[in-house]
């Protein structure tokens, strides 16, 4: 069994986050012909669940990058990697030292997620709230109602790139804290910053979707650092012509724009499902 594996954001979706109609109509396509596939994200599962329903994903998913897997079929979360209360302590410490708020994300239950964040400063700050409130769905909170026994999915700031930066520099030092950062909105210095355990990647994820469902080969599609470890576990990786040079350098070859359907264009050729 061959298992095709998608990035969401800058990859499947376009740039207004959705799954387009010609990219619908590919995902059927590959269904009808018994092609498996699934998402590796660096989203939440309440932010990928509206997106993805009807869609056709019913195998293990993997969010928070590699942080859980998620199986549809039982209703829950495996594959917990989270933070230590220490490990929390140092990354928001070093947050509130940059005076940037650090965002805490729990796993609450065997579906939930919340969202905890120190006192908010700037306006980017209080737009991310709004974004995980109102756009995602989450519930959000002050980081005073944290729970002490929660589990830390991860951390997520936003704030100027040098301050993002120190932050960063910081995890570097850490030897189970990896981070991703890139520009957060782009011509206004913003920079976004999402922190998490070692032991999480989407390329671990993927081994781990490889040996439980026996898959003989995975091929993958993905535009950032974090789809870096994907590539590398994938037997075929494909980027969009809109990732990152270092990932399309990764990659088994580059493909067309997420905002022109690249990726459901190749599937087609790629699975000899439609011309187009």
């Amino acid at each position: 069994m061959e298992l095709v594996v998608f990035d969401l954001d800058g990859t499947l979706l376009n740039g207004e986050s959705v799954i387009t109609d010609y990219t619908r109509d590919t995902l059927a396509m590959l269904a009808d012909k018994g092609v498996a596939y699934t998402v590796a994200t660096g989203r939440t599962l309440h932010a990928s669940r509206e997106l993805l329903s009807g869609h056709g994903f019913d195998l293990p998913q993997v969010y928070k990058n590699g942080v859980v897997i998620w199986h549809p079929e039982a209703a829950r979360f495996t594959h917990r990697n989270v933070l230590t209360p220490d490990e929390l302590a140092h990354v928001a410490q070093a947050c509130l030292d940059s005076e940037i708020a650090p965002f805490v994300f729990t796993l609450e239950g065997h579906d939930g997620h919340a969202v905890y964040h120190a006192p908010l400063h700037s306006d980017a700050e209080k737009e991310l709230k709004g974004l995980y409130l109102d756009g995602r769905g989450l519930p959000v909170h002050p980081i005073s109602a944290l729970p002490g026994n929660a589990d830390i999915s991860n951390i997520s700031a936003i704030g100027p790139q040098d301050r993002i930066e120190r932050i960063a520099a910081f995890v570097a030092d850490e030897d189970h804290l990896v981070a991703y950062s890139g520009p957060a909105f782009e011509g206004n210095n913003l920079y976004w910053i999402d922190v998490h355990h070692s032991d999480a990647s989407k390329g671990g994820a993927v081994d781990i979707l490889r040996d439980m469902l026996e898959v003989k080969r995975v091929i993958c599609f993905g535009d950032s650092d974090n789809d870096l470890s994907m590539f590398a576990s994938a037997d075929e990786s494909y980027a969009p012509a809109n990732a990152k040079p270092r990932v399309r350098s990764a990659a088994t070859a580059v493909i067309g724009h997420h905002d022109e359907e690249g990726i459901a264009h190749f599937l087609r050729q790629r699975f000899g499902l439609a011309s187009g």
